[in-house]
This record gives structure tokens, C-alpha cells and sequence, in this order.
């Protein structure tokens, strides 16, 4: 198989290819539909005990009392867990820490104190030997609390906006510093906005709730079935706050009901179960309610202004961005909000803000494109604004102000085919028919608009680790402990491991979702292909050097003084290229080496002195349809086009879902999810399905996907950038713009519901 070399030294793309760039059905496919799939609260366990977890009623003050008198009565009712009664954990706050907490403040302990740090935390577990038991003994449980004055309003406490104090260590970058003079630049403009912007506070809701079931061994070693996107990282946790030692915990999640980070730091289920397994000495289940869902994580309350300005000829002079968010009063949350603005288009003139409000809630946390999408949903609509101003085309203004390389950091992109993905989105989507007035096109008693917005995200490696094992019969099984929460991971795995082994699809199995299993980061920021998958591809073509070397020890070996770089690797043997009657079968050298089963492990290390000298990044152009009624000002998306540039397309199909379902979730966010809080008592009011809006099949309609070709020999070994994130970017601003397009009116703050347009 001839290939391209990269500056790796590493095949980093192939004239031809066995399984890559090839439509291929999930291969968990068929566990799932035909619920041979489990997930963390379906694994039977002896003897199991079941925990239900009582939640706050006050956001603020300090629990009086709590009477279980009357729990205690119930039949099958084993113990009642509080702050009063909890065995003690680690002391110190860094125990407490995983992999993605802050480098500062206190993570939520639960039952750790009577002090209340935000409604609806965790205050008891009730546990009992049924399900059934446990629910009903929790609503017996009485308590009593000394409520003292809180603050969830971000806008109310706008005035206690604060830098970030702390750092999240390779996770989040600070704003750079003032580039040029942004305020001269903007009082001497042509052309100017000055707009704010806000979202409101959004929640993960993945289909499967989260749940932890512990099996307690007889040798007290605990193997913990839990929802994560990140076993090793839920596994140190528990050892660090336990202070147990790795070979006694045993995490596995082999399927997840959905994640988009809501998995990523462990939630505060696996430490109840962990607790009363310790403390009882029994196997524990906790499973989270749907209400529950809404008391431990989402995506940041934010409120960003900006100053906008162009010259007269409509390019972009100054940039001016600040974003205030909210976190929890015990950690600094932080995610990348402003930094986007800054490297998007070319601008001379750049200031860049990013503030946080400490508020009586629990932790935010990373939400699918943490930090873009609310970042750039707000600056691709101050965007529009400015290029109407400019009365240009909002298309045409992007292309005038295309950036060739990042200006935050002064770096050229490793590549960038966001002009090419413009132009491809456009034409399919008719861009060039669109009228540059609102409320210009019309179908019967229906506003027609017409949006767009640019999206990107970053294309990040991390350290992973693959293992492998080769048996005579042709099976080949690969391993790492990453997740895979929805998004194809077993799938894309499997192809990966196919076309660089040379083993047949279908013989080839991938592993995953164990803590004892080889390091994998977790799964999160699109770095899992990235980042496991070169690791596959490292090890499985460390295979093919051995194997190659073993086939020189059959008798009479039919590729005799062939090199290597002149065999084909395919369907389990070696062959000369070009003549595959000359081969040699990886069961033949498997036996001419006298070896059973070949095992290889390989850890895969970013290139980071050939990465730093370029940015690295996915880029999207999102086009979108809206029909507004014009008299009761109802919103439907009627069409929307997105066109990725996101380096190497591995498996289309499950790529095209990906996108598909980010576009779904960009619309939800433009129109229907907020969580709405009642600041006299602290506590959301639409903590349930039937309240927090999502769509459903009659609120999409057509989507289009364009994955344009990029080849990108910097970003990693498999020049694929990742895509779970990329595909929600600038959706939401497509949806807004396209809806002042339709009507003639901004609306600065999300969810655009009908109520704001009449």
C-alpha cells in the first residue's frame, strides 16, 4: 500500500484504502438493538442493595436537622446515610480533584457537611433491598433546614465579575493580551455596533440517566459499573478520595446513553454508591432521577458584549469581546469563551474578556464545544450585525475578512478549507439568491429568512495507549480504555485497526470502557480519534514489522529477499505487491515464530515540537432556513446546510450522525433549551422533560451535510481533527440570523421563542 509521508516520518494518509474515507455500520449495532448492550445500572450483581438519594430544598444555610424515624420503619430499609453518619473520606480538597477540575477551589463533597451549597444537592441516601423500597423510605425523610439568603442571578451580581483566579492545566487558554488599539480603532470607524448578547443556563440530558453499580468482592475490591466518559479518571477519583490503591477498583462502562461531557468528571452518583458499599460492606446500586439529571452539571449562564467595527471598504478593524459566566461559590469553572474571537477573521485591533460570577448553583461543566459554541453563537451574530451595517452580504464579509492563520497566536493553520467549505454550502444551499434586505421574501402568510455563521473548534492529540492481540485463528482484538459515548468510537476503531493490520473487518475486535485496560484520556474535546486512534494505527503497524519479521523464518518463504515497504498486508497474510500468490499467512509466521498469541502494547505521544508551530483546527460553515408565521411569530427551521472541514472523514456514515445530531442540538439551543430558575428560592422550575424543551421529529426538518476534503499532515499520524464538537458550532447564530433575516429584529437572548419576536 504506497502512501504519503508525513513530517512524522508516519504514513499519514493512503492512495488507497481498504476500510478509511468507507461508509460502515456502527459494529455495536446489533448489541444495542436487540438490548444486548449494558449499560452501568443493568448489570446484575448478588446480593445488590439499592441507594436513593434525597435532594435540598434550599439553596443556601445550614441543615437543622434530618428525621429518618419514620424511614427506618419501612420493611427493607437498610441504613439512612448523611452528613451526621457518612464515613469519613480524604481530607484534603486535592484528594477530591480528577483529571479536569480546576487547579483551585473545593469540589463538591456530598454529605460531607450541613452546610448547602446549592438546591437540589444530595443531603441523604436512603438504602434498601428493593428499588421500590428506597423511593418510598427517601420521601419519608424529614429535614429541616436554617435557610440563609442566596444569590443565582447573574445579571443581579454582574458587579462581582471576577478574572479567573485559577487554571484548568491544559484545558482552557487565557484571553491573550490587548493586540494593537481596539477603542481607537472603534471611535474611528466607519462602520460600528455595540451589542450585548446572552444564553441562559442549558442542561446535559442524555437519554440514559447517570447510575453506579458497585459489586462489592468478597476481598472488598470493588468493580464499579458506572456511567463515564472516562473510567480511569472516575477510577483515580475513587482511590484518591477512599484511599484505596488501583488494583482494588475496578471501573467498566462498556456503552453509554449518551454523554457530551456531562461524564467527564465524575458525577456525584459513583460517590454515594462507593460510600455505602465501603461503609455497608455490600454491593450498591445509585441511579440519578430524571430531576436529579438537573442538580450536578451544565453549560454556563453567559452574558457577552461587544464593540464592532469595520472601515469603509468593510474590513474588520476592532474587536472588543467580554463574556461574563456563571460558576459555583466552592470551584472557578472555566471554559475557552472569547479566545475565538480573536483568531476567526482578520482584525488588527483585538481585546479580549473573559469574567466569572461565583452564584449559589452547582458546578458548571463542559457541554458539547464547551466555550465555542457560546462564544461564537454571540460573536457570529454581532458579525451579521456589522456586515449589515457595512450593507454587505454577511457571506461576502466573512470572505473579505478571511483569516489565513491565527492571530491569537500568530500561527499559520495546519489547514484551513473553511473558503472552500463556504463555497460548497453555499451553492447547495442558494446563497446567491438571497435577497441582502429583511423581510424580503415571503411564502404565503410565512417570513422566509436566510442565515449563515462560521464555526471552529480545536483538533487536539493527547497521550493513549493501545494494546493489541493476535491469535493463529486470525482474530485480532484491540484495547484502550477510552469510551465511546454514542459517537461511533467502536466503529471507527475497528476500521482503524482493519486497514493497518491487514486483518479482515470482520475479524477484527475492538475493547473498550475498562480502567485496567491501557491509559486512554477521556473521551471528550473531538481528541478521541486523534488521540486512541493513532495509537491503533502506531500498534497495529508495529504488528505488521513483526509479522513481516516472522515470515522471514517460514521454510521457504515465497516473499524471500522482499522489504517490507514492498509487501501488501491484507485478509490475514503478506503478499508481494502486485503478485499475491506469493504470500505468507499471519497464522504461518505465527507458527514459524512458535507463538500461541502476539501481544503488543504501544503508548502514542503528541508531536508537540512539529504541532507547535501551527494551529490546529476544525472549521464549519452553517446555512440556515427559518419560516417565521408572521402573526403569531412561531419559529420552524425549515432547512439548514453545513459544510466541514474537518480534516480525514474515517467513517462517513457514523460522521454524517454526528453532525447530523450537533445540527439538531444547535437548533434546540437556538429555540426551545433554557433552564429557568426562580432566584426567590434558588431552584429551577423546569427540572423535568415535559418543561426543559428539546425538539422532537417535528421540529427538524431538512439537513444537509458536506464533509469538504482536507488533508492535514501536522494535526496527527491519521490526519483526521475529530467531530463531536465542530458540528454544533455556529448553528445556534445560522437559526438567530436567519430569523432577523425573516423579520426584521434582533433578538439578543436565547431561546428565540415566539413571545420576543411579537
Amino acid at each position: 500500500m504506497s502512501a504519503l509521508k508525513s513530517i512524522f516520518g508516519k504514513d499519514v494518509d493512503t492512495t488507497s484504502s481498504t476500510y478509511l474515507g468507507k461508509p460502515t455500520s456502527r459494529v455495536d449495532g446489533p448489541a444495542k438493538v436487540t438490548g444486548g448492550a449494558k449499560y452501568a445500572a443493568e448489570f446484575n450483581v448478588p446480593n445488590l442493595l439499592y441507594g436513593y438519594i434525597v435532594s435540598s430544598g434550599a439553596a443556601r444555610g445550614t441543615i437543622k436537622s434530618i428525621n429518618t424515624a419514620e424511614v427506618e420503619k419501612v420493611s427493607g430499609v437498610v441504613k439512612v446515610l448523611t452528613h451526621e453518619n457518612a464515613p469519613k473520606t480524604a481530607y484534603l480538597d486535592s484528594s477530591h480533584r480528577d483529571q479536569l477540575a480546576s487547579s483551585g477551589g473545593a469540589p463538591f463533597r456530598p454529605l460531607y457537611k450541613a452546610e448547602l451549597e446549592y438546591s437540589s444537592q444530595p443531603v441523604a441516601l436512603v438504602i434498601a433491598d428493593t428499588f421500590e423500597a428506597a423511593r418510598y423510605a427517601a420521601s419519608l425523610v424529614k429535614v429541616e433546614y436554617e435557610v440563609a439568603p442566596h444569590e443565582t442571578d447573574l445579571r443581579a451580581n454582574m458587579g462581582k465579575a471576577h478574572p479567573p483566579t485559577v487554571t484548568r492545566t491544559g484545558y482552557v487558554s487565557a484571553p491573550k493580551k490587548p493586540r494593537g488599539n481596539p477603542e481607537g480603532a472603534y471611535d474611528a470607524a466607519a462602520h460600528k455596533v455595540d451589542v450585548e448578547y446572552s444564553q441562559p443556563i442549558e442542561f446535559h440530558m442524555p437519554m440514559e440517566s447517570y447510575a453506579s453499580t458497585v459489586a462489592y468482592g468478597e476481598d472488598g475490591k470493588l468493580t464499579i459499573y458506572q456511567k463515564t466518559q472516562g473510567v480511569q479518571n472516575c477510577q483515580e477519583y475513587v482511590c484518591s478520595v477512599f484511599g484505596l490503591s488501583s488494583s482494588d477498583v475496578q471501573v467498566i462502562s462498556p456503552y453509554m446513553g449518551g454523554g457530551f461531557g456531562s461524564g467527564l468528571r465524575p458525577t456525584y452518583d459513583i460517590y454515594l454508591s462507593v460510600l455505602a458499599a465501603t461503609a455497608l460492606r455490600r454491593s450498591v446500586r445509585v441511579s440519578m432521577t430524571r430531576q436529579q439529571m438537573f442538580s450536578f452539571s451544565h453549560r454556563p449562564e453567559a452574558i457577552q458584549q461587544f464593540k464592532l467595527a469595520a472601515n469603509s471598504d468593510g474590513m474588520l478593524d476592532a474587536v472588543t469581546h467580554t463574556a461574563i459566566e456563571e460558576t459555583s461559590q466552592n470551584e472557578e469553572y472555566l471554559e475557552t469563551v472569547v479566545n475565538w474571537s480573536g483568531l476567526l477573521y482578520n482584525c488588527p485591533n483585538v481585546m479580549l474578556s473573559h469574567q466569572l460570577v461565583n452564584l449559589d448553583l452547582a458546578s458548571p461543566a463542559d457541554m458539547r464545544a464547551p466555550g465555542a459554541v457560546t462564544g461564537l453563537y454571540a460573536y457570529e451574530c454581532a458579525i451579521d450585525e456589522l456586515a449589515y451595517e457595512a450593507k454587505l452580504d454577511p457571506l461576502a464579509f466573512r470572505e473579505k475578512n478571511y483569516a489565513e492563520k491565527d492571530q491569537n497566536e500568530g500561527k499559520l493553520f495546519s489547514s484551513k478549507e473553511l473558503r472552500e467549505a463556504y463555497r460548497q454550502a453555499a451553492e447547495k444551499f442558494g446563497w446567491s439568491g438571497r435577497p441582502l434586505e429583511p423581510r424580503s421574501m415571503k411564502k404565503g402568510s410565512d417570513l422566509i429568512g436566510w442565515g449563515m455563521a462560521s464555526g471552529s473548534w480545536e483538533a487536539s492529540q493527547g497521550k493513549a495507549a493501545a494494546k493489541l492481540v493476535l491469535t493463529p485463528d486470525g482474530k485480532l482484538v484491540v484495547s484502550s480504555a477510552t469510551s465511546d459515548i454514542g459517537t461511533g468510537t467502536y466503529t471507527v476503531m475497528t476500521m482503524i485497526a482493519a486497514e493497518f493490520s491487514g486483518v479482515a473487518i470482520e475479524n477484527v475486535t475492538f475493547e473498550l470502557g475498562d480502567s485496567s485496560m491501557v491509559y486512554a484520556p477521556v473521551e471528550g474535546g473531538s481528541w478521541t480519534v486523534s488521540s486512541v486512534g493513532s495509537a491503533v494505527k502506531t500498534v497495529c503497524q508495529e504488528l505488521r514489522d513483526r509479522l513481516f519479521k516472522l515470515a522471514g523464518k517460514v521454510d521457504g518463504t515465497p516473499l524471500g529477499d522482499t522489504k517490507i515497504g514492498d509487501v501488501t498486508f491484507a485478509n490475514g497474510a503478506m503478499h508481494v505487491t502486485g503478485n499475491p500468490v506469493k504470500n505468507v499467512t499471519y497464522a504461518e509466521a505465527l507458527k514459524a515464530g512458535k507463538i500461541d498469541k502476539l501481544e503488543l502494547d504501544t503508548t502514542e505521544l503528541p508531536q508537540l515540537a512539529k504541532q507547535a508551530t501551527h494551529a490546529l483546527y476544525s472549521h464549519s460553515a452553517v446555512f440556515a432556513e427559518v419560516s417565521v408565521d408572521e402573526d403569531l411569530g412561531t419559529i420552524h427551521v425549515t432547512r439548514v446546510v453545513s459544510a466541514i472541514a474537518g480534516g480525514r472523514i474515517l467513517n462517513p456514515k457514523t460522521a454524517r450522525s454526528q453532525i447530523m445530531g450537533a445540527i439538531v442540538w444547535g437548533i434546540s439551543m437556538a429555540l426551545e433549551e433554557e433552564g429557568m430558575l426562580d432566584d426567590k428560592v434558588g431552584r429551577f422550575m423546569n427540572h423535568n422533560y415535559a418543561e426543559y424543551h428539546i425538539p422532537v421529529n417535528a421540529d427538524i426538518h431538512d439537513i444537509d451535510v458536506i464533509f469538504v476534503p482536507e488533508h492535514d499532515e501536522v494535526v496527527n499520524p491519521l490526519g483526521a481533527k475529530g467531530l463531536g464538537e465542530i458540528g454544533i458550532v455556529g448553528v445556534a447564530a445560522a437559526v438567530t440570523n436567519a430569523i432577523w433575516h425573516a423579520t426584521g429584529r434582533r433578538v439578543r437572548s436565547l431561546p428565540v421563542t415566539l413571545d420576543k419576536l411579537l
